[in-house]
C-alpha cells in the first residue's frame, strides 16, 4: 500500500465521541515510550503527523487520522505510565477498553512492544485481556535499530515463548526500525489486504441496497402494501394456520 494522503481528523476523550463512519479503523497502542508516534510518522511518511514527545504518557486522547480517504489510523493513549496519577491511569484504561471492545469499525489493533526489553508483565497482561475479549491484534516490535539483529531476534523469540505459556497460538508479528525505515511496508501491506476486502464488501453491500431499492414496488404514502408483497416480521402462527 502507498500512502497518498494522511490527515488529522481530531482528538476525542471518549469512545462515544469518536467519528461516526463506515470506514475501517486500525488502532495502535503500546506501553508509554514504546515509539508509537515515531512509528505512525514512519507509516504515513509524515514527519510531524503524530507529535513525538520526550515526555512519556503525553497522548491522553483517542486521535484519529484519515489515510488515503478510505481508512482511519487510530492513535490510542499508552498504558503503564507510572508518573501519571492513579485516577488518570484508571480513566485512560476505561477509555481504551471501551474503544477496543465496542468499536464496530475496528479491524485490528497493533500492539507495540519494545524489542530492547525482556517480556514486561504489563504488556503480557494487556495481551491476555485482548485474548480474553477475543479482539484481533498483531504484535509490532519497535526500536530494532537499538540492538544488533541477533539480540532483537532473541528478544522477539523470548517474548513469543513467554506468550506460548498461556496462548495456544501467537498472532503475527512485525519488527520495525524508524532510523533504518524497516518493517513499515509489511504493516501497510497487511492493512491493505484488510482494507481491500472491506472495500469490496462495502461496495457489494451498497450495490445490493441500490438493487433492492430499484426493484422495490412503489407504494404511495398513506396506502397499504400491495397484496403480492411479502412483509417481513412477526406473525401469529395459530391465526396463520386457521386461515389455511
Amino acid at each position: 500500500m502507498i500512502i497518498k494522503s494522511a490527515n488529522f481528523v481530531g482528538s476525542f476523550p471518549r469512545m462515544d465521541m469518536c467519528p461516526e463512519s463506515e470506514l475501517p479503523e486500525f488502532a495502535f497502542i503500546g506501553r508509554s515510550n514504546v515509539g508509537k508516534s515515531t512509528l505512525i510518522n514512519l507509516l504515513t511518511n509524515r514527519n510531524k503527523l503524530a507529535k513525538v514527545s520526550q515526555t512519556p504518557g503525553k497522548t491522553q486522547l483517542i486521535n484519529f487520522f484519515l489515510i488515503n480517504e478510505f481508512w482511519h489510523l487510530v492513535d490510542l493513549p499508552g498504558y503503564g505510565y507510572a508518573k501519571s496519577s492513579k485516577s488518570n491511569r484508571a480513566s485512560w484504561g476505561t477509555m481504551i477498553r471501551k474503544y477496543l471492545s465496542a468499536r464496530e469499525n475496528l479491524k485490528c489493533t497493533f500492539v507495540l512492544i519494545d524489542s530492547r526489553l525482556p517480556p514486561q508483565r504489563i504488556d503480557l497482561e494487556f495481551l491476555n485481556w485482548m485474548g480474553q475479549e477475543g479482539l484481533p491484534f498483531v504484535l509490532v516490535f519497535t526500536k530494532a535499530d537499538k540492538n544488533s539483529t541477533k539480540i532483537v531476534q532473541q528478544n522477539v523469540a523470548t517474548f513469543r515463548e513467554t506468550m506460548l505459556k498461556t496462548w495456544e497460538e501467537i498472532p503475527q508479528n512485525f519488527i520495525t526500525s524508524s532510523t533504518q525505515r524497516t518493517g513499515h511496508q509489511e504493516i501497510l501491506n497487511f492493512i491493505g489486504e484488510i482494507v481491500i476486502t472491506t472495500a469490496e464488501e462495502l461496495a457489494l453491500w451498497k450495490a445490493q441496497v441500490a438493487e433492492e431499492a430499484k426493484n422495490a414496488p412503489y407504494v404511495p404514502e398513506g396506502e397499504d402494501e400491495p397484496d403480492d408483497v411479502e412483509v417481513e416480521g412477526d406473525y401469529d402462527e395459530e391465526e396463520d394456520e386457521e386461515e389455511q
